[in-house]
C-alpha cells in the first residue's frame, strides 16, 4: 500500500505538477542572477512554470480527448440523449458535457443544435453547465496543482450542479422561453462518415492547434495575474477580503468571477495563488466556476438564444449552486486537505 501511494504521489508530483520543470527553471533563473525567492525572480519562475506546465498538459489533454470525441460527433450525441429521460438523461448529459468544448462560448452553439433536435430543455442545460465548468483536462490539470482529492470533488460537486440545475428547469416547464427561430431551426440527419485512425489523428491534431490558440491568451493572462497575487499582493490583504474570516468572501469570490471571461485553464492560476495566500479552498471553487459558468460573454450570447425570464432562472439557479459549493467546501475544507 505504501509502495502504490509512493509511486501515485511521484507521478502526481513529477509528472502531472512536473516539479522537475519548477526547480529547472528556478535554476535558471538563478543562473542569470535574479533570485526565484524574490518578487522578480519569484514571479518569473511562477509564470514560466505554471505556462509551460499548463500548456504541456493541455496539449495532451486535448488530443486524447479530441480523439475519443471523434467517435462521438453532435449527431451521434443527439441520438444517445434521445433514448434517456428525467434524471438519467440530465446525468449523460452532464457526463458528455466533460468532452466537449473548454469555455461556455463555444457551448451555446451545441445547446441550440440539442435544442432544435427536440432534446428536453433540462438536458440541453445540463449539457451547457457541464461543458465549460467541468472536463476530462481541468480534472489532470486541476490534479497537478490541486491534488487528487480536490481535483475530484470540484468534477463531482460540477457534475452535480449540471445536474441539479437542468433538473429544476425541466421541472419548471420553460420551454417557452427558448427563442423561437431555435426550435425551429430543424436537424439535418445526415450519414456519418467512418472516420479512420489517420483521420482521427488528424482531427485530434487540428482541435490542438485550434484550443491552443483560443485559450493561449486566457492562459497567459491567468498565470500574469497568479503571478501577481503570488509574488506581490500581501497575504493579509487578500486574507481580509477573501479569507475564511469573512463571512461574504464565497459572494464577492463569485460575484468577481462573473464579469471575467476565461476558460477553466485560465482561471487555476489565479486559483492556484488565491489558495498559496490562505483563501479557502470553497472561496477558490466557487470563484473558478463563477468564471466558467457564468461569465458576463457568455451570458450575453446566451441572452440570443433564451428569453430574459429563463435566463435569469438559469443564472439564478447556477449562483445558487455555487455560493452552496462554496460554503460548504469552505466548512470541510480540513477533509480535503490533511
Amino acid at each position: 500500500m505504501t509502495l502504490l501511494k509512493n509511486l501515485w504521489l511521484f507521478f502526481q508530483n513529477q509528472f502531472l505538477g512536473m516539479r522537475w520543470l519548477n526547480l529547472l527553471i528556478g535554476e535558471g533563473l538563478a543562473a542569470l542572477g535574479l533570485d526565484p525567492s524574490g518578487r522578480v525572480g519569484g514571479s518569473l519562475q511562477f509564470f514560466l512554470y505554471d505556462m509551460v506546465k499548463i500548456l504541456l498538459l493541455l496539449s495532451v489533454l486535448i488530443y486524447l480527448i479530441s480523439y475519443i470525441q471523434s467517435y462521438f460527433p453532435p449527431e451521434r450525441t443527439k441520438r444517445i440523449l434521445g433514448n434517456f429521460h428525467g434524471l438519467r438523461a440530465n446525468t449523460l448529459a452532464a457526463l458528455l458535457g466533460t468532452v466537449t468544448p473548454f469555455c461556455s462560448c463555444s457551448s451555446i452553439p451545441l445547446f441550440i443544435g440539442f435544442s432544435s433536435a427536440g432534446l428536453p430543455l433540462g438536458v440541453t442545460f445540463s449539457f451547457l453547465v457541464s461543458s465549460p465548468l467541468v472536463d476530462l483536462g481541468s480534472l489532470i490539470v486541476l490534479m497537478s496543482v490541486f491534488g487528487a482529492r480536490i481535483a475530484v470533488a470540484y468534477v463531482v460537486v460540477g457534475l452535480i450542479v449540471a445536474v441539479v440545475a437542468g433538473t429544476i428547469i425541466e421541472k419548471m416547464g420553460m420551454e417557452r422561453y427558448v427563442e423561437g427561430y431555435v426550435k425551429g431551426a430543424g436537424s439535418v440527419e445526415a450519414a456519418l462518415p467512418e472516420l479512420t485512425r489517420a483521420d482521427r489523428r488528424a482531427y485530434a491534431w487540428q482541435q490542438v492547434r485550434g484550443t491552443v490558440r483560443k485559450v493561449f491568451w486566457y492562459v497567459v493572462g491567468g498565470v500574469a495575474i497568479g503571478a501577481v497575487i503570488h509574488n506581490w499582493i500581501p497575504t493579509t490583504l487578500i486574507q481580509a477580503v477573501l479569507g475564511k474570516s469573512n463571512p461574504f468572501s464565497v459572494l464577492l469570490a463569485t460575484a468577481l468571477g462573473i464579469p471575467m471571461y476565461a476558460d477553466i485553464f485560465g482561471t487555476i492560476p489565479i486559483a492556484e495563488a488565491l489558495f498559496a495566500k490562505g483563501v479557502g479552498l470553497g472561496t477558490v471553487l466557487s470563484f473558478m466556476m463563477a468564471v466558467t459558468a457564468l461569465s458576463l460573454p457568455s451570458m450575453i450570447m446566451l441572452s440570443k438564444v433564451i428569453k430574459p425570464r429563463l435566463l435569469f432562472f438559469f443564472v439564478g439557479i447556477v449562483s445558487v449552486g455555487i455560493l452552496l459549493v462554496g460554503y460548504l467546501f469552505n466548512g470541510f475544507q480540513f477533509l480535503l486537505t490533511r
